[in-house]
């Protein structure tokens, strides 16, 4: 790894944790009760376990540290810092298996990535971050204004494109989306683009209207090329909380979604739901968005997350 990459990976985990800060404090105030070392006795773990739960970690991943725990406090003295590490340990290995990189494979190109989730979640300005991501390993982009019934949200992403000097390609406000990829697969591959991003509309007042839209919009892309779209990248917004799990259940339904994308969680202390979120649906984690500059969204490591949450020493 090159000096460069090392200060690079250095800057973002300065970053990730002050964005976590709020969620890792959370997690502090919960275990207050916890002074000093000493042996924990049963009642103590009891305490821990409900601590853990509202930090939104979820009872099955608070059963998983407890009973670490448990077994460590046999073992010998137990203190926070203990406690954190173990936290740390534990959510490391429930996120390292899901901690997977958002690839361009597809061939012949564009690969093809949908983007879907609820309005509000920072969808849009996620599809710019990931076009800078993909533009510093050198691919070329193409996005394309699919939220076709929201204005705000195409001008944003025309917006976006001209600061990064990609195309959008758009239509007239209430454009059939369908229709809008099916022309946006089509001048991708034939203008040469290695990924075409593509924006939805997230309205969830009629699932069965979501769910045939986003059914319309796949069509149309498979019919330009038959394994697209090749990536659906669902993004959910942290501060939602408890409402996240039931937005993944949602969307895996009317999108078959392949992966996460988790942002805001600089602006929440409920950075512990996409730990408990990972646990019950098991779908990749891309990256994750801890501000709202290009640059602060990045390719999620589980080991990071872990301890920049818990707070626990590196």
């Amino acid at each position: 790894m090159t000096d460069q990459n090392i200060t690079e990976k250095s800057g973002w985990f300065t970053r990730m944790t002050s964005g976590l800060a709020r969620s890792s404090e959370k997690l502090a105030q919960n275990l207050s009760f916890m002074v000093g070392g000493g042996r924990i006795e049963a009642d103590d773990l009891d305490q821990i376990e409900e601590a853990l739960i509202a930090a939104d970690l979820g009872p099955a991943v608070a059963a998983r540290i407890v009973a670490r725990l448990a077994e460590a406090r046999l073992a010998g003295t137990i203190d926070m810092a203990r406690v954190r590490a173990v936290a740390a340990d534990e959510i490391a290995a429930i996120l390292a298996p899901l901690a997977k990189p958002l690839l361009i494979t597809a061939f012949p190109r564009p690969h093809t990535i949908l983007v879907v989730g609820v309005n509000g979640t920072g969808k849009t300005t996620t599809i710019a971050k990931l076009a800078h991501l993909f533009q510093e390993d050198d691919y070329s982009v193409m996005a394309a204004a699919g939220d076709t019934f929201r204005a705000a949200a195409v001008e944003q992403l025309k917006v976006w494109g001209q600061r990064l000097s990609i195309p959008v390609i758009a239509g007239k406000e209430g454009a059939d989306a369908a229709g809008l990829a099916y022309s946006a697969m089509e001048q991708a591959r034939a203008s040469g683009r290695d990924v075409l991003l593509v924006d939805t509309a997230g309205r969830l007042q009629n699932k069965a209207g979501l769910m045939e839209e986003l059914a319309k919009v796949r069509r149309a892309l498979g019919k330009v090329a038959p394994a697209a779209p090749h990536s659906t990248i669902l993004v959910l917004d942290a501060t939602t909380g408890q409402n996240i799990l039931s937005q993944i259940e949602i969307f895996r339904e009317v999108a078959q979604v392949t992966g996460l994308v988790m942002t805001k969680l600089d602006g929440t202390a409920r950075g512990g739901m996409l730990v408990a979120a990972a646990e019950k649906f098991g779908l990749p984690i891309h990256a994750i968005g801890v501000g709202e500059q290009l640059g602060d969204l990045r390719p999620f490591n589980a080991t990071d997350f872990a301890r920049a949450l818990t707070g626990a020493e590196i």
